[in-house]
């Protein structure tokens, strides 16, 4: 622990000194609203190569440990049930006024709390849980089918997703658009009630409309569903897996029907779905921020090489979520650079290849709530300023 803390504390030092222009404690106001202060990434190759980044990593960062993993997910599910736990047991005991200020703080409580079990089961699919792929597959498999993910279907589009990172032909999901192609629609919502309006249905709705849908994902020759395991999305290889995912959340729906059958509904939802609700609402948040930053390019095919999309993201800063979340949002960069570090050593990875990066790296220190509202309005639509590199626009 003592490590740890300074390592953040270096971290914290480093960023808030400015990162590439995208934070500076100087700037205020409207000056900071306009973005003005922003420095683009640089849309060119970059001087340096993978090979070097993962030698400035130090070697034990690439360690997985199995203990130390499942002590993470002890943890998270310890928390989780005692939440419940105290919710089930005296919330029917409080003051009818008391119940509907316990039960928001329980809600949001639990929805991190699981969010971080959703980040463990997302680094299972990386293979970033431990040294056996059996045990990675078994462990997100159990916990993301309990969130009502499909695991193995998730975890191939995800995995596709690494791979085209930034390419505005191939890239899995949150694909910016060019003007050409926003509806009609958009110019009358870009305005603070419309802006709302997105944000809203992005939060509440985004993630299961992407899973069954393809909202905001990658466009097909035909229907692409998560659940269905002769999606375009798959190959004929992993088409059995995604059947595994899909008996997964049969089984959890079967269990909380179980449990509503002798309960009641309203215990479900008060219990499991409005929790849910939060994660599903975190995972869009933190997703979305990852990859929508006014700083950051896109690049078509002809442009687009690896290591340029794999820069194509932003460390972001939740404050004491960071840690709840296993620091999924401030060592993004890390992660997509080397996906299979484990989350308590990409603290480290980050600062070491912050020197290698220099400017090709970004933080952001806004509030995540008002990174929400900025990006939302201003990364609508891509435009390329050279050819085959694009750059978020707003203007209609």
């Amino acid at each position: 622990m003592i490590m740890f803390s300074g390592f953040a504390r270096k971290l914290k030092f480093n960023r808030t000194m400015g990162a590439n222009g995208v934070f500076n404690p100087n700037i205020k106001g409207e000056e900071k609203e306009s973005l003005s202060h922003i420095k683009k990434v640089p849309g060119t190759k970059p001087p340096f190569t993978l090979g070097q980044i993962k030698k400035a990593i130090p070697p034990h960062c690439f360690e997985r440990s199995l203990l130390r993993s499942f002590s993470y997910v002890v943890y998270d599910l310890l928390i989780s049930s005692l939440l419940g736990y105290i919710a089930i047991t005296y919330f029917h005991l409080l003051p009818s006024h008391l119940a509907y200020i316990a039960w928001p703080i329980y809600w949001i409580l639990q929805g991190c709390i699981l969010t971080g079990l959703w980040v463990i089961a997302h680094e299972c699919g990386h293979h970033a849980f431990s040294d056996y792929r059996w045990v990675d597959d078994t462990v997100g498999l159990i916990l993301h089918s309990a969130l009502f993910v499909p695991y193995f279907s998730w975890k191939y589009s995800h995995r596709r997703h690494h791979s085209n990172i930034g390419c505005l032909d191939r890239d899995e999901v949150f694909v910016p658009k060019p003007k050409s192609q926003i509806p009609w629609y958009s110019m009358y919502l870009n305005n603070p009630p419309g802006r709302a309006l997105g944000l809203a249905v992005k939060l509440l709705l985004g993630w299961p409309l992407y899973l069954t849908f393809n909202a905001s994902g990658r466009p097909y020759d035909r229907f692409a569903c998560h659940y269905d395991p002769y999606s375009p999305i798959y190959s004929d290889r992993e088409r059995l897996h995604i059947y595994i995912s899909d008996l997964g959340i049969f089984a959890t729906t079967f269990v909380l029907y179980r449990i509503a059958i002798t309960q009641g509904l309203a215990f479900v939802m008060s219990i499991y779905g409005v929790p849910l609700i939060f994660v599903n609402g975190f995972l869009v948040t933190i997703t979305y921020l990852q990859h929508t930053h006014p700083s950051l390019p896109h690049y078509d095919s002809t442009e687009w090489e690896w290591l340029r999309g794999a820069l194509v993201t932003v460390d972001r800063d939740y404050g004491i979520l960071n840690k709840v979340f296993h620091n999924i949002a401030d060592t993004h960069v890390a992660h997509h650079l080397v996906a299979t570090i484990p989350h308590y050593h990409a603290m480290e990875a980050t600062i070491a290849i912050k020197q290698i990066l220099g400017e090709y790296y970004q933080f952001d220190s806004t509030p995540f709530y008002k990174a929400l509202w900025r990006e939302a309005g201003e990364c609508l639509y891509v435009e390329p300023d050279e050819k085959g590199v694009f750059w978020f626009r707003n203007k209609f």
